[in-house]
C-alpha cells in the first residue's frame, strides 16, 4: 500500500534494509558451515595410498581459509578488498573475499540511513 506518512516509510525502509542484514548473515554462516564440512566420498576409498596426504591438503586449505576470513575481518576497504580478490586464484578464497565486500557495502548502505531517509524537496 502507499503511504503519505514518512516516518511510516522509514520504519519500512529500516525494516527492509534490517531483513537484508539478516539474510547476508545467513548466507555468510551457510558459507561458514559449508566451508568447514568435512568432505563425503567414496572416492577416498578408491585410493587409500594418497588418503592422507588429502587429509592434509584439506586441513591445510582450511588452515588457509581460516586465516584468510580473520584477514578480511580487518580490512574496512572495499577497493582493497577487490584487489585481494583480483589475486586469489582458489574459488574458496574468491567466495570469502566476495562475502567481505557484500557486508562491507550492506554496512556503508546502513551508516547513510539518516541522509537517505531524509524526504525529497521537489
Amino acid at each position: 500500500e502507499v503511504t503519505l506518512d514518512l516516518a511510516e516509510r522509514r520504519r519500512i525502509r529500516s525494516a527492509i534494509r534490517e531483513l537484508q542484514r539478516q539474510e547476508l548473515e545467513r548466507d555468510e554462516e551457510a558459507l561458514a558451515s559449508k566451508r568447514f564440512r568435512s568432505e563425503r566420498g567414496s572416492h577416498r576409498q578408491d585410493n587409500k595410498e594418497n588418503w592422507l596426504r588429502s587429509q592434509q591438503l584439506e586441513e591445510e586449505q582450511q588452515k588457509a581459509l581460516a586465516s584468510l576470513s580473520r584477514q578480511l575481518e580487518s580490512i574496512s576497504d572495499v577497493e582493497e578488498l577487490t584487489k585481494l580478490l583480483r589475486g586469489a586464484s582458489e574459488y574458496e578464497e574468491r567466495k570469502l573475499i566476495r562475502a567481505a565486500i557484500r557486508k562491507l557495502r550492506a554496512e556503508e548502505i546502513e551508516g547513510r540511513e539518516p541522509a537517505a531517509s531524509q524526504p525529497a524537496l521537489w
